[in-house]
């Protein structure tokens, strides 16, 4: 299944895009990483259906790494051929992007700047697939 992120805003040179790029690159399920402006734009079209889109919102519910995971393992035994991870802009996402996602996830109650909440984002799907294939990291991490 690839994972897909889709953020509004540049993350340039910075050690968040650093961290990005360091799960990316561990991650042994395919991987997507889509900039956007922070106004404009247009989302773009599933690479591969079907698809699943998760909004990273602060009105989302908060998982637990082994909730995250499971919730990825159902999809992708479920013939899930890409998920989605949409981070907003400042203003987040409206009540229709909210409307037609298939879940809101947030990352606890406190505010996480845009390119923090990217590598987070990018290190929690990789301790799931860790945790999805038994690897040790999500004990040891």
């Amino acid at each position: 299944m690839l994972l897909h992120i889709i953020a509004r805003g540049k993350i340039a040179r910075s050690p968040e895009a650093e961290l990005l790029e360091r799960y990316a690159k561990r991650l042994t399920w395919p991987f997507k990483h889509t900039e956007l402006p922070d106004v404009g734009g247009k989302i773009p079209a599933p690479v591969q259906t079907p698809v699943r889109e998760v909004l990273l919102d602060e009105r989302g519910k908060a998982m637990s790494s082994e909730d995250f995971a499971a919730l990825l393992g159902r999809w992708r035994d479920d013939g899930v051929r890409e998920c989605r991870f949409l981070i907003g802009a400042a203003d987040g996402h409206g009540d229709e992007a909210r409307a037609k996602a298939d879940h809101l996830l947030c990352f606890g109650k406190m505010t996480w700047p845009h390119l923090m909440a990217r590598a987070m984002l990018a290190e929690q799907l990789f301790r799931a697939t860790a945790i999805l294939a038994g690897h040790p990291y999500h004990r040891s991490g």
